[in-house]
């Protein structure tokens, strides 16, 4: 039987408008992971994360009774700087939209995962007008940071994750807000190669929103899908033969922009998919797990905005993940400090053998060599949502407002695909920290 013209026409309107997501016989690998994560969102000590409670969301299996506790716990977490506080002290909306002095420096990248995270658990919207405020309030500070230094106060990962917490809740903002952003795109300053694919992705995303939401006018639309199909095409581009984008970290947040601009289909998804795949024992800690699971399943943050929380299977149990196994004996790992920057005195800072024992990680590494010349090498790692994250070797500070950060390679120059503390130098290899800008 012949369709009729009119329903032939309205076919691409109903049916899906992408089926991406894990390849066959992979299902159980991805299954494995969200039950891991699960199984650390459960864990009482571990301070609660909202981008845990997003990749929880966004699964397609779920333990509703563990989400919802995950949840109060966030809410408490949240409650004290913006709940009871605002209420004690008899805080209005008015005190969020013209403090200069509410939290120092701006939360916005934080308070924009929560506010995502409470759309994902399909919280009335009256119950967070206050968070709201709070982020546009935050998102105008760090838009001041941007026109007095060229920058947010914050990061443009962090000023893009407002933006696209707004747009998800169909908030509108201030054309100036998303113009700097838009020009920060348009102009390469969205960062470093280390962190350009996150934040461009992050980017992107908050472009495709407004866009898609109608919360901008028509030319600016325009240049919003334009700047962010041409952030898709520059990750593309990037991508290397073994699929991945930047590194086996940032290559998630690439293929949420495929999914979020319609490319999911072409083989850039495909590769990328098959890239993470294969190297899923690299996503070992509950930010980084959290940071893979949504593309996995095939959704990206702006599946966020369509979420109805209806029939949820509660298929998913948690599992414990086990620390990994102590290797015997011991290795050598050749530790080498690099400063190229013109300011240095010199190029090579330091470079001397380090004995550890065999199961030891860069963080490890450095640990021994402070332990073996405690007056020559000293270091300093700030625990972020991530791991340990390096902020000073040897007396040189990585600081955001000088605009440089410290590089971890593989000799001679193969950057570190884990963090400080996951990555584990086999016997005999050579370890550089090189001092870098963006």
């Amino acid at each position: 039987m012949r369709l009729p013209l009119v329903l032939l026409l309205l076919l691409p309107a109903v049916l899906p408008a992408r089926c991406c997501g894990v390849p066959e016989g992979s299902a159980g690998a991805v299954r494995a992971l969200g039950a891991r994560l699960l199984g650390l969102a459960g864990d009482p000590t571990r301070d609660p994360d909202p981008a845990v409670y997003l990749a929880l969301r966004l699964a397609r299996e779920h333990d509703p009774r563990l989400e919802q506790r995950y949840l109060e716990r966030l809410q408490d977490a949240f409650r004290h700087p913006y709940g009871r506080s605002l209420q004690a002290h008899g805080h209005s909306r008015w005190d969020a939209e013209h403090s200069t002095s509410a939290a120092e420096p701006p939360q916005t990248g934080r308070l924009a995962l929560y506010l995502l995270g409470l759309r994902a658990a399909c919280r009335p919207p009256r119950s967070h007008r206050t968070l709201v405020t709070w982020l546009k309030h935050y998102l105008e500070e760090d838009w001041i940071g941007s026109w007095q230094d060229g920058h947010p106060l914050t990061s443009y990962y962090q000023y893009g994750l407002g933006v696209l917490a707004l747009c998800v809740h169909h908030k509108r903002l201030r054309e100036g807000v998303i113009r700097r952003l838009l020009t920060a795109q348009n102009y390469g300053r969205l960062g470093h190669h280390g962190s350009l694919v996150d934040t461009g992705a992050v980017v992107a995303l908050a472009f495709t929103c407004l866009e898609q939401r109608k919360l901008v006018g028509t030319d600016l639309a325009a240049e919003l899908r334009a700047a962010a199909h041409g952030v898709s095409r520059g990750m593309a581009e990037l991508q290397g033969s073994d699929g991945i984008v930047g590194n086996i970290y940032s290559t998630p947040w690439a293929l949420q922009v495929f999914l979020a601009t319609g490319t999911c289909q072409e083989s850039e998804f495909s590769r990328g998919m098959a890239a993470l795949l294969e190297n899923l024992e690299a996503f070992g800690t509950a930010a980084t797990m959290a940071q893979v699971l949504p593309v996995l399943h095939g959704r990206s943050y702006l599946d966020i905005a369509s979420m109805q929380c209806r029939e949820e299977p509660d298929t998913l149990t948690p599992l414990d993940t086990e620390p990994p196994a102590e290797v015997p004996g011991n290795k050598t790992v050749q530790l080498v400090v690099e400063c190229p920057l013109p300011w240095c005195y010199e190029l090579r800072l330091y470079d001397r053998p380090v004995p550890v024992p065999a199961s030891a990680s860069v963080l490890g590494v450095l640990q021994a060599a402070a332990a073996l010349e405690p007056h020559v090498f000293k270091f300093h790692a700030q625990d972020t949502p991530h791991g340990p994250f390096l902020t000073q070797v040897l007396g040189l500070e990585a600081r955001r407002e000088k605009r440089n950060y410290w590089r971890l390679l593989r000799a001679p120059d193969t950057p570190l695909q884990m963090g400080i503390a996951d990555y584990r130098p086999e016997d005999g290899e050579t370890l550089i920290l090189r001092l870098s800008e963006w």
